[in-house]
C-alpha cells in the first residue's frame, strides 16, 4: 500500500507526472488541474497516491492532497464511474467546487464537466450528497486532536476503515512500540503493518 511518494519531479504531461526517487522513476496519473500545480521539473514534490491493480493492468494515480484523493475515491463509488472517469471529473472542476456542487445537489454545475450528462450528474448527487469522506473528516478534525501519525490514519481510511477506529488502533500500536523502547516515528512502516494486522483481527 502506497500512501505517498516524495521525490524529484522529472517531467509531466497534461495527464501524468514523473517522479524520481532512489533511482526509480514513477509515472503517476493525475488530473489536469493537479498537473498544473505540481511546479516545474527539478522541484521536490510529494504526491499522495492510490494504486489501481487488475489482472491486465496496474496504474498509480496521484493527488495533491489526501482530501483530493478521498474525493476521487468517493467518485469511484458511484455506479458507472471508474478511476479514469473520476480523474476526468477532477480535471473538469476543482475539488472545492466539486464538493460544493455535490452538497448543493447542483446538477447543472456537474453537467458543465466535460463528459458528464444529466443522468450521471444525478447519480453523483444521489450517491454522494452528505456522504463525502473529506467533508466528514474535516468536521471531525475541528473537534478532534490531529494525530502525529495522520498519514498512516488516512491510508487506513482509504482502505475502508473508520477514522475513529483507525486512529485508536494506530495510537495503541504506537504506545506498544514505545513501551518496547522503539520510536514509532522512526518505524512508520512497521507501525502501519502492525495497525493493519490489529484491525484485521478485531
Amino acid at each position: 500500500m502506497f500512501n505517498s511518494i516524495s521525490g524529484t519531479l522529472t517531467g509531466k504531461t497534461a495527464e501524468s507526472v514523473y517522479i524520481e526517487t532512489h533511482g526509480i522513476e514513477w509515472e503517476i496519473f493525475v488530473s489536469t488541474l493537479s498537473a498544473d500545480r505540481f511546479g516545474a521539473a527539478g522541484s521536490t514534490v510529494r504526491v499522495y497516491t492510490w494504486l489501481y491493480h487488475r489482472e491486465d493492468q496496474m496504474r498509480l494515480f496521484g493527488f495533491l492532497t489526501p482530501a483530493e484523493r478521498s474525493l476521487f475515491l468517493d467518485l469511484t463509488k458511484v455506479e458507472g464511474i471508474g478511476p479514469k472517469q473520476a480523474l476526468k471529473i477532477l480535471s473538469g472542476l476543482d475539488s472545492a467546487a466539486l464538493e460544493a456542487a455535490l452538497e448543493a445537489g447542483d446538477v447543472a454545475r456537474l453537467q458543465s464537466i466535460p463528459g458528464i450528462g444529466k443522468k450521471t450528474a444525478q447519480k453523483m448527487v444521489l450517491a454522494l450528497k452528505g456522504q463525502l469522506t473529506g467533508l466528514q473528516d474535516s468536521g471531525r478534525a475541528e473537534t478532534a486532536k490531529k494525530s502525529e501519525f495522520e498519514d498512516i490514519i488516512i491510508a487506513l481510511i482509504d482502505m475502508g476503515y473508520d477514522r475513529k477506529r483507525a486512529a485508536e488502533t494506530v495510537d495503541a500500536a504506537a504506545q506498544s512500540m514505545r513501551t518496547q523502547g522503539i520510536d514509532p516515528t522512526a518505524k512508520e512502516e512497521e507501525l502501519f503493518r502492525t495497525a493493519i494486522v490489529n484491525l484485521s483481527s478485531t
